[in-house]
């Protein structure tokens, strides 16, 4: 039993998944695992269920069509929020585009006092890796553009590998957050700071997928852009105060 759960979303992901499966299960700490698969055809989700009597902290919700990053995430949450062993939540890809030798880190950060730790590509330069310099400054830019808007000092808002402390969770209203692509990873992070909640950049060095397909999209970074505006917007009519046990 771990104190720690990685929360890795995923649609045909049948390249990577029992590879990154097996490397989190090989580090020196014992994180347990749980993947949300948008019912995957390429048989993603039998993979897992495969490995599930080798690795009995291997666990596994399977949704019916391909519902979003966002939503996958939140159901994530609340399935680790109803079970009272984990104190530290994690979000990571499948294609190891995020390193899983850093969750031991940003688990450090957390412990060492942050309540969100964030993977962060852009706040010691620009460490990317395999992605066109097209893609790299529309990413960089979109944090500019994120911190001009909502004021929040983050270098790498669209991050997507982060660890929360289970208070973090708790206290934000999951049911209220609206975004499902990039848009969904500035609005919790920018949630998290209005609730008052440390928010720190852990340096990484993020590199792109070498097997499977991306699945970015000209959508998802529009919703991320006029995302920003609805939630600054919408920011002045919340209360971000804590609830007392928090």
């Amino acid at each position: 039993m771990s104190d720690s759960l990685i929360i890795i979303p995923t649609f045909n992901e049948k390249e990577n998944i029992e590879k990154i499966i097996r490397k989190v299960f090989s580090l020196n700490y014992f994180f347990e695992i749980l993947v949300i698969d948008d019912s995957s055809p390429d048989g993603t989700a039998d993979i897992v269920r495969s490995m599930q009597t080798e690795f009995p902290a291997l666990h596994l919700e399977e949704r019916k069509g391909k519902l979003g990053l966002g939503t996958a995430y939140i159901h994530g949450f609340k399935w680790a929020l109803e079970r009272n062993q984990y104190e530290y939540i994690f979000e990571m890809d499948a294609d190891f585009s995020h390193n899983p030798d850093d969750l031991v880190r940003l688990r450090k950060a957390c412990v060492q006092g942050a309540d969100v730790a964030i993977g962060s590509r852009y706040v010691n330069g620009v460490n990317v890796v395999n992605w066109p310099m097209s893609r790299v400054l529309m990413s960089y830019f979109a944090s500019m553009y994120v911190r001009l808007v909502t004021r929040i000092d983050i270098q790498d808002a669209t991050a997507g590998f982060k660890c929360y402390r289970r208070k973090v969770l708790a206290t934000i209203p999951l049911e209220k957050i609206k975004f499902v692509g990039y848009a969904f990873q500035i609005e919790m992070k920018f949630t998290a700071i209005m609730y008052g909640f440390k928010v720190v950049e852990v340096p990484i060095i993020f590199t792109d997928r070498t097997e499977g397909v991306s699945k970015m999209s000209t959508k998802i970074f529009r919703e991320a852009f006029l995302g920003v505006i609805q939630m600054k917007v919408w920011s002045w009519f919340r209360n971000y105060e804590k609830p007392i046990n928090n």
